[in-house]
């Protein structure tokens, strides 16, 4: 088994990774992290969610960063806020016993002013929303002309939220000697059509886990039953969990309420988040969630975008997403850092049909929940 000295990194980097009882690298960890070190192209990294992915560029972000040149040298973009506060946490972290390495993240929701004057300090990486990136942009706010790694963390999750046009505008802004790294749990068309356009030809692939997108420790379970017995069926299954946390998807925001509203009735500590709440309520949910003052989240597709919560047990698919992705990406909310976790699915007869399409697309198999 190889550790992270194996691989190159430092040992001050190490030690701060031990602090944070990072100690054993993933496989996305094993295969990026000698090669980004190593070499100056590109790179295109598959791996689904939860298996370590900032680690894999961070570190070797952070290594070739040098602290003495103050200009911003790299270039981290992500879908949403909460994603971005964690990578740049994550890499203040990983720096604790190195030089010290500026990052700033700048997203939506904040005041761009507070976070231009932010800026104005020294500041080798940047973490950005492709949004907000846009508007410091048009500002003059950011000189990102001297980047030399642009990093795209979750890029399907980017597309699939709308933000082509702008990845487009900073992709078309940076192009030069800068290297890209892409990093996507799926790659979608528009994804391969980013990778043509602006990535080199001789860009290097890494796959994990070839034969199936979806973490390998995720238990995927169904039951069949209608409409108007869900409710009961979700809290049998909650009640057999105990004080296990997760989260409830729902297609709409709505139903998402309606939901929420139905557990706080049963007792259980739950709150809803979905597109219409205002960035403060939604932080209030997300901080009190992350605090296990709430044990149970429900959530739409959209809301979840960039939700990393550590020690879920479940996640529960109270109705089944349309898109395939939409299911690699609520499953990948648990069974993460190599713990076990279970995917459930509550199905109308009509939907099974599409679950088998999910079995024999993703490589995966469902079992009927036992009751």
């Amino acid at each position: 088994m190889k550790t992270f000295a194996d691989l190159g990194i430092s040992k001050e980097l190490i030690k701060g990774l031990t602090e944070n009882k990072i100690t054993t690298p993933t496989e996305i960890q094993e295969k990026a992290i000698p090669f980004l070190l190593k070499t100056g192209t590109d790179f295109i990294g598959q791996a689904q969610t939860g298996t370590g992915k900032t680690a894999a560029f961070g570190l070797p972000l952070l290594q070739k960063i040098n602290p003495k040149n103050e200009k911003v040298q790299a270039l981290i973009l992500c879908p949403t806020r909460e994603l971005g506060q964690q990578i740049a946490k994550q890499l203040f972290y990983f720096t604790k016993y190195s030089d010290r390495i500026f990052v700033e993240a700048v997203y939506g929701g904040e005041y761009i002013d507070k976070q231009i004057q932010a800026l104005k300090r020294p500041t080798h990486i940047v973490v950005a929303t492709p949004g907000r990136l846009i508007d410091l942009l048009e500002r003059k706010a950011l000189d990102i002309s001297h980047i030399k790694t642009l990093v795209l963390d979750e890029a399907d999750e980017m597309l699939s939220m709308g933000f082509k046009n702008d990845i487009d505008t900073i992709l078309n802004h940076t192009s030069g000697s800068r290297n890209t790294w892409l990093f996507s749990a799926t790659m979608p068309k528009e994804i391969l059509e980013i990778i043509d356009k602006y990535m080199a030809k001789d860009a290097t692939k890494i796959q994990v886990d070839k034969n199936s997108i979806v973490n390998k420790d995720i238990d995927h379970q169904f039951l069949v039953c209608p409409d108007d017995e869900k409710l009961q069926n979700l809290v049998q299954f909650l009640k057999q969990q105990g004080q296990n946390r997760g989260i409830i998807f729902c297609k709409t925001k709505a139903g998402s309420q309606t939901l929420a509203k139905q557990l706080q009735g049963k007792n259980y500590l739950t709150e809803a988040i979905h597109g219409d709440l205002l960035q403060l309520e939604r932080e209030k949910v997300m901080r009190a969630f992350k605090n296990s003052k709430l044990q149970i989240l429900v959530a739409t597709d959209m809301a979840a975008r960039g939700i990393d919560v550590e020690n879920l047990a479940y996640v529960i698919h109270y109705q089944l997403p349309e898109q395939i992705d939409y299911y690699t990406h609520r499953s990948g909310r648990t069974a993460r850092a190599g713990k076990k976790g279970i995917s459930l699915c509550l199905l109308t007869q009509s939907e099974t049909k599409r679950m088998r399409d999910f079995e024999l697309k993703l490589g995966i198999s469902f079992e009927k929940l036992r009751q």
